[in-house]
């Protein structure tokens, strides 16, 4: 599965966030657009289908972006070129 950029993801979470604490309800009661169209971007971010698994989707691929940027990674272990004769020698 493909993960969106740490930064976007951050920011598409706290956009939902605001405009599903701020944003007024429909005339029928559920979500505005704003918050509609941020909670299916948030979902295909995440590969969810329920805005509730995609929130905390979101927060636990932060959360493990997070930890891995604090844990050094191990360095690289680089194998040397063989060496060969030098041209018009024999081994």
């Amino acid at each position: 599965m493909l993960t969106p950029d740490p930064a976007l993801l951050r920011g598409l979470l706290e956009e939902y966030e605001a405009a599903a604490a701020n944003e007024p309800a429909d005339p029928t009661g559920a979500p505005g657009p704003r918050t509609r169209d941020l909670a299916y971007t948030l979902c295909v971010s995440t590969g969810t289908r329920d805005v509730g698994r995609a929130v905390a989707a979101a927060r636990l691929q932060l959360a493990d972006g997070a930890t891995r940027a604090r844990v050094p990674s191990r360095p690289t272990i680089q194998a040397k070129a063989p060496m060969h004769a030098p041209a018009g020698t024999a081994d």
